[in-house]
């Protein structure tokens, strides 16, 4: 058997994992000095606490006995995790690896973040169930990372502000000239600013529509995620638009978990897909 394995941060739903034969680990938030599990936690209580409190969450990678329980199974496994960029999964999952006794565990670093690793892992799934062999997962998704699109359009840069992303100026002028910035993951698995969107909340989706428009006809339609902070008017919106502007086989809308959430703040939301 082989298992294909990823974290909570790739924000697919359980449904999602279940219907394809996944399982994810659960990345640690800290709130009112309180741990929980990434999935334990709801958006409305995570950002009510911002709100009460003024302090942003702190999150942690899952320990190294937290990967080796995780890893101890029969059969091949392939795990993909949270970009080694921005986090210290990848290497608690790399020194949790060494002490597992199975040469046939793979780890990929996806180089990306949220529902961009949840493709990824959503393609190794596809490729298994197509007969594929472990090693032509691993070279396909290895080849596959640095075509992932992920952008995502955040609503307020006080949780930017708060996370030591951005300046107190910043911030300030952000606020009063409705600058809209539009984040998104690098090849090198790091995050940089696509677009600074000034007006209103719709213009700002709109540019994350012309980007995939832009991405035309290179885009692999076979499914394309809207992924948010709790904004289900503008996900709709984006749905539909998405499904006008191509043939995609799945539109798929998740909530983002409480982890990505915490470094991105509320009615952030994502347009995620793959280019070939």
């Amino acid at each position: 058997m082989l298992n294909i394995l990823t974290d909570s941060c790739a924000d697919l739903s359980q449904l999602l994992l279940t219907t394809h034969q996944l399982e994810a680990i659960p990345l640690h938030v800290l709130v009112n000095e309180k741990d929980h599990l990434d999935n334990e936690l709801t958006l409305s209580q995570l950002f009510s606490s911002v709100d009460q409190t003024g302090e942003l969450p702190k999150t942690a990678a899952p320990s190294l006995k937290e990967f080796i329980d995780f890893f101890d199974r029969e059969g091949n496994v392939i795990y993909l995790g949270l970009s080694s960029r921005l986090s210290a999964t990848m290497q608690n999952a790399e020194l949790a690896g060494k002490q597992v006794n199975n040469d046939q565990l793979y780890l990929i670093d996806s180089l990306n973040l949220s529902t961009g690793i949840g493709l990824l892992a959503l393609k190794a799934a596809d490729l298994r169930d197509e007969g594929k062999s472990q090693a032509e997962i691993v070279q396909a998704i290895n080849a596959m990372r640095k075509k992932v699109k992920t952008a995502f359009v955040i609503d307020t840069m006080d949780y930017l502000y708060k996370g030591g992303r951005c300046t107190a100026l910043q911030a300030i002028f952000g606020s009063m000239l409705k600058i809209r910035p539009v984040i998104h993951v690098r090849e090198d698995g790091t995050l940089g600013v696509l677009d600074k969107v000034r007006g209103s909340r719709k213009k700002a989706l709109d540019s994350l529509l012309k980007n995939f428009e832009r991405d035309l006809p290179n885009v692999d339609l076979t499914r394309v995620f809207v992924t948010h902070t709790g904004c289900n008017e503008d996900a709709a919106y984006l749905v539909e638009n998405l499904k006008n502007l191509a043939p995609v086989k799945e539109v798929l809308t998740t909530l983002a978990g409480a982890t990505i959430a915490s470094h991105c703040g509320p009615n952030t939301i994502g347009v995620l897909y793959i280019t070939q």
